[in-house]
């Protein structure tokens, strides 16, 4: 496979209507395709065997890059399930999307998403597992909307772990196949809960893995037996993902139907362990990324160093279909598609950075607020913003910390600190950060090194927040116009967890059922 070095960007400074294909050259070359996409819960980038990684096997992913493009310089703008499934959705940056910038929250029914898009003109939609959420989202009139399409459901298949779901993905992809009327072009949302937590503990272990197997820990979480099986249960749970893919990719074999199908293999953002998921360092929104589309891929088997981000997925399904503007379903998108990088041999001018950013997760801060950041990755830097440190960045303590989930990794790291053992890993995982942070991620790629502060890259930390700034500004962002704590003033959809803070420390007995017991053991606040 030939390289290519990262040379541009997909944030852009406007929101823009998708480009028609009249003004396209190779607009004939295309019929309107399939499209699958296909989603896992929790994934990192880098977790591949694809990317190199010796402890998680992917063949169906790695056929898809290998047919195709592997990206490594993939991003979610926003590391959590519902508001980076909803810049999927819509093509618009979680900042631009009101309650839909939260977790758990009400999606505006004024957001449309691309696979309503696509029902609307002519494609049959479906999906199986989990779609868009947590969260509701209902139409203008209340009713509840097919946001990923009709719900596959109904077979089931015993799992290979106890906590893996019992979901037959592919079974219920072949019942979607078999609904499609011939010729009726279709779009499928294959999203597993894997690998979200829980996890059986030993499960890696116990179906053959060696806690050997794994080259490196990070260095933000303690190198032991305990977090070495939590990864390797959790790579189950990957495996579990990439094996229902195989099959649904020999369905389509069969079906004639495979290379007449535009394939995107992806996860919504880091693994479901500190300092990953839900947070804004390069382990949080780094993600497996690989495209298959014969039809428009003029040279497959490349891997991609170009930055992409989500935003660019929603204008790409729609492009390919032939779908010139967005309305009056959806609202204009603000991401790039992916053309460009399709057609190209090499680097695409303009793709060398990512936006990221976070408002409010989870619940267990005071007055229900979130912990807000803005970043931006340009090719090997990490600038980040910090707008309320004096928040704790993973939820309060004495609540659990309830933006990290619970299992072995999680514990490991606060019962050490608990024992007066180490506290370093408490520190990186969940202590109160500084207003700036800069990070070398090629040098550095656990993000621990913090060059703030360091007069050699002062001129380069100015650069970076300009450019964030001006992009953000250009994007509506409200957090830009001191107007940033709206997010912490929408509802929350379930009534357990409005004002959770408040109600626990004042003595009532909750429980946040993401978290194992030992987790939500009070903590200090020093």
């Amino acid at each position: 496979m030939s390289r290519i070095v990262p040379l541009g960007s997909v944030a852009v400074f406007c929101l823009v209507s998708l480009v028609g294909f009249a003004a396209d050259a190779n607009a004939q070359e295309f019929r309107r395709p399939n499209i699958l996409f296909a989603i896992a819960d929790d994934w990192s980038y880098g977790h591949a065997s694809a990317y190199g990684c010796s402890w998680v096997e992917t063949p169906s992913f790695d056929r898809i890059a290998r047919e195709g493009l592997l990206f490594n310089n993939a991003y979610t703008p926003n590391a959590k399930c519902a508001p980076s499934r909803a810049i999927i959705l819509t093509g618009r940056y979680s900042w631009q999307l009101e309650q839909a910038g939260n977790h758990m929250c009400y999606f505006p029914a004024k957001f449309g998403g691309f696979v309503e898009r696509l029902a609307a003109d002519g494609y049959r939609a479906g999906y199986t597992g989990k779609g868009w959420g947590p969260g509701i989202a209902n139409d203008a009139n209340g009713n509840r909307r097919e946001i990923t399409g009709k719900a596959y459901s109904k077979r089931k298949s015993k799992p290979p772990a106890k906590m893996i779901s019992n979901n037959d993905y592919a079974g219920n992809f072949g019942d979607f196949l078999g609904d499609v009327p011939e010729g009726k072009p279709w779009v499928f949302w294959y999203g597993t809960t894997e690998p979200h937590r829980g996890y059986e503990y030993g499960a890696g272990v116990r179906l053959g893995k060696k806690t050997s197997d794994i080259d490196r820990v990070p260095s933000y979480w303690p190198d032991n037996e305990t977090v070495r099986n939590d990864m390797l249960d959790y790579a189950i749970e990957v495996e579990h993902y990439d094996n229902h893919l195989g099959k649904i990719l020999r369905q389509l074999e069969q079906a004639g139907q495979l290379d007449q199908t535009l394939i995107v293999a992806t996860s919504d953002h880091g693994m479901p362990f500190p300092r990953a998921k839900g947070q804004a360092y390069d382990e949080s929104n780094h993600i497996p990324l690989a495209v298959r589309w014969p039809a428009a891929i003029k040279h497959p088997g490349r891997v991609v160093d170009d930055f992409v981000d989500f935003a660019g997925l929603a204008p790409t399904f729609l492009r390919a279909a032939k779908i010139e503007t967005a309305g009056p379903i959806m609202q204009p998108t603000s991401g790039k598609d992916f053309f460009d990088i399709f057609a190209a041999s090499g680097p695409v001018e303009g793709r060398d950075h990512v936006l990221v950013g976070k408002e409010r997760h989870d619940i267990g801060r005071p007055d229900q607020g979130g912990y807000p950041i803005r970043g931006i990755r340009q090719g090997d830097w990490l600038y980040l913003r910090n707008f309320e440190t004096d928040r704790w960045p993973g939820g309060n303590p004495e609540t659990g910390y309830l933006n990290c989930d619970g299992g072995p990794t999680k514990t490991e790291v606060l019962e050490l600190r608990r024992a007066g053992t180490a506290s370093t890993f408490w520190r990186l995982c969940f202590g109160k950060r500084p207003q700036e942070e800069l990070y070398h991620v090629g040098r550095d790629p656990d993000c621990v090194d913090n060059l703030v502060g360091n007069s050699d890259h002062s001129d380069r930390i100015a650069k970076m927040r300009e450019q964030m700034q001006s992009e953000l500004k250009a994007h509506g962002d409200p957090r830009m116009f001191g107007q940033g704590n709206v997010f912490d003033r929408y509802e929350y959809t379930s009534p357990a967890t409005v004002d959770f803070y408040e109600r626990y420390t004042a003595g009532e007995k909750l429980k946040a059922g993401w978290v194992s017991p030992t987790d939500f053991e009070p903590e200090p606040l020093d």
